[in-house]
């Protein structure tokens, strides 16, 4: 099986070292605080006397990009493949391919998208971008985290998919809170509620009249958005009483204050308010 050393042993770092071991792959280790290798030295793994007593391939899950560029210093890269899935935005990471490379690696930048619990697990995977050759040399070994999508050369590319699917997620869930703590305010248990949000989640996602994700993404490629039997001025109207209704059940409304401003403005001041939801993109892209 294939050598792998993984930098970072974090929650995250240290379950996909701990994946990589139960996958059969020979795996080293390195953290700048030792003592936390020691479970998967236990296990199997290698301690490394630096991050760069490695071979080939290794995957950094590290804080930031800042902490590659203290952990790694002045060293060589040379003939190396650093797969980081650190976070940082997709000009720093583009940066950080240049760093590795005037020190003779090849950097590859990834997004997994599942939390430590589900990595290796059934549904997990992870965006990729960089150097096609390079991903598709290690995929085999990688795809013990979860399933390798390539979104291309481009190492920002990874990044801006991952943190798309962020948006989404942050952004759903929030909601979701607000929607909670506007019932709780009524005395209705969480549990209560969980059907219809469940429900709601699954119908965005599908296929039927409730399907946005899939309606949105058509208009916007499209760039038209029918609002005949929903317009947006209604969606303005409504996003304001839900507003007005979690300030008189004493709920916070940052975001959902946010929400309403933004239909506004493209209703009203932009003078939209005829077409459909959809037309709200054209103003998230020209604030």
């Amino acid at each position: 099986m294939t050598d792998v050393t993984v930098i970072g042993l974090g929650p995250m770092g240290a379950t996909m070292a701990a994946t990589f071991l139960a996958a059969g792959h020979d795996v080293t280790v390195w953290n700048r605080t030792a003592s936390k290798a020691e479970p998967l030295v236990a296990k199997g793994a290698r301690l490394a006397a630096s991050p760069g007593d490695s071979g080939e391939l290794l995957v950094i899950s590290q804080l930031d990009y800042q902490a590659m560029y203290d952990s790694f210093g002045d060293l060589r890269l040379d003939g190396k493949v650093l797969v980081n899935l650190s976070s940082g935005t997709p000009e720093e990471l583009r940066a950080a391919a240049r760093w590795v490379a005037e020190r003779g690696g090849t950097l590859v930048t990834a997004g997994i998208m599942v939390p430590p619990p589900g990595i290796g697990q059934p549904g997990a995977y992870a965006f990729y971008s960089g150097p096609q050759d390079a991903v598709d040399r290690h995929a085999d070994t990688l795809r013990a985290l979860g399933d390798v999508h390539y979104m291309g050369a481009d190492e920002g590319l990874a990044m801006m998919f991952y943190q798309a699917q962020l948006l989404v997620f942050w952004s759903s869930l929030t909601s979701y809170l607000h929607a909670l703590a506007l019932l709780g305010s009524a005395g209705v248990e969480p549990a209560v509620f969980l059907p219809y949000a469940r429900e709601m989640f699954t119908l965005l996602g599908g296929d039927g009249p409730m399907g946005f994700a899939k309606i949105l993404a058509e208009e916007v490629a499209a760039g038209t958005y029918p609002g005949e039997l929903n317009s947006l001025t209604m969606q303005a109207v409504g996003i304001g009483h839900v507003v007005h209704a979690l300030r008189d059940a004493g709920v916070e409304t940052t975001v959902p204050g946010a929400l309403k401003a933004l239909f506004e403005r493209a209703a009203f001041t932009e003078g939209r308010g005829g077409e459909g939801l959809g037309t709200v993109f054209e103003s998230i892209r020209k604030p």
